[in-house]
């Protein structure tokens, strides 16, 4: 989240800082103080606002990864870094602020599709980085603020190089990408919030229509694939997809968790390995993904 809060130039108490540490420490610290001293201005000097940030930017979040923000330090992607900026849009809304849970659903759904562009696939960013974005506040709503920067972020560590690499794919590896991508997306973004099937079936069967439906789209495509195991993991999907729309017109939970445990087993990351490695794609399954279907 972000807000216009009162701003005073972090240049200026940079150098009141210095100053009073210089006169503070003897001469035998002198030479530590002036390399503390050279830190922090050039901290001071990468300090922008979350107002300007651009997509490919690289930054520390000043603070805690979460909450309200107004500055974070933007740096060389090469260097060692907490986020990156991965995708940006606009707003729609008149001068009522629409309310944080709305605007999180939006930024949620765009963002995930910005982030996709700009790194296709999920398994090959760094161990820890996930999805996370800068809205507005209703405070810099009234100002005209409509901005949303998607960005990836890690909470603990960090780490280097950008993660843009939408230009190093072949037209077969972005093809499985996006509907695999879009496969899961609809299975989390569809998640009902409670675990109680039988009180939620209505809107488990709901997910379950979206999940189908993504899975049809995807096994579509594959079918434009050239490859064994692309072939192998299409016959797979086509399975799942009859089986989660089973479970989508499911007339009892009794019905939709028989057809569920099938759907859910046939979707799980590890069957798309060797397609993955015999499209020249990652192939270590994402560490929370494979906890899910551990268990």
């Amino acid at each position: 989240m972000v807000t216009r809060a009162p701003y005073r130039s972090p240049r200026g108490l940079a150098a009141v800082a210095t100053l009073l540490a210089l006169a503070a420490a003897g001469c035998s610290e002198a030479a530590e103080v002036v390399d503390d001293a050279k830190d922090g201005a050039k901290k001071a000097a990468r300090q922008r606002s979350v107002f300007s940030l651009d997509v490919g930017d690289c930054y520390n979040p000043n603070g805690k990864t979460e909450g309200e923000a107004y500055l974070v330090e933007v740096v060389p992607c090469d260097e060692a870094h907490q986020g990156e900026v991965v995708g940006e849009f606009a707003l729609e809304g008149g001068p009522k602020h629409p309310g944080d849970e709305k605007i999180t659903g939006i930024a949620d759904e765009r963002c995930s599709a910005e982030a996709q562009k700009y790194a296709p696939d999920t398994w090959a960013l760094p161990a820890g980085v996930g999805l996370s974005h800068y809205t507005p506040t209703r405070e810099s709503w009234a100002t005209g603020d409509r901005a949303v920067s998607c960005t990836y972020t890690v909470e603990k560590g960090t780490f280097k190089g950008s993660l843009n690499t939408a230009e190093s794919f072949e037209p077969d590896q972005l093809t499985f990408l996006k509907g695999s991508n879009a496969v899961y997306e609809a299975l989390w973004a569809h998640q009902p919030v409670t675990d109680d099937v039988e009180a939620a079936l209505k809107d488990y069967k709901a997910q379950a229509k979206a999940v189908a439906a993504a899975l049809g789209t995807h096994v579509d495509e594959l079918g434009g694939i050239d490859g064994t195991e692309a072939g192998k993991l299409r016959v797979t999907l086509t399975r799942a997809a009859g089986q989660w729309e089973k479970a989508a017109n499911a007339s009892d939970a009794d019905a939709f968790y028989l057809a569920y445990d099938q759907a859910f087993t046939l979707i799980d990351p590890d069957e798309t390995v060797p397609a993955r490695k015999e499209l020249g794609l990652a192939t270590t399954v994402p560490a929370e993904d494979a906890e899910v279907w551990a268990s």
